[in-house]
């Protein structure tokens, strides 16, 4: 199945949870990991108009990895696959 967003918004595949902390500390399944903010961009609308009509650069493409509010969006699930689909708003940067 394909998602294809309307306008202004974006499906984003969150990247995995860190299993391992920088100091080399496991965390296991059962502890409460924070969800990442951070996944690469498989679907982004054709269009993006602003509420006042005028449209407005699409600035991200599919296969980009990008930062994301942390509330941001709504959790799908497709295929069995979790998705986020979030406004480009809600996008804050481009990870390179």
């Amino acid at each position: 199945m394909k998602i294809s967003p309307l306008n202004g918004y974006a499906v984003i595949k969150p990247l995995a949870a860190e299993e391992v902390t920088k100091s080399g500390i496991v965390i296991p399944d059962t502890a409460n990991k924070e969800k990442p903010q951070e996944g690469e961009v498989v679907a982004v609308s054709k269009t993006n108009i602003s509420s006042t009509g005028t449209a407005l650069p699409i600035e991200i493409k599919v296969g980009d990895k990008v930062l994301y509010g942390r509330y941001s969006g709504e959790d799908v699930k497709v295929d069995g696959q979790e998705y986020k689909i979030v406004e480009m708003t809600s996008i804050r940067a481009i990870v390179k």
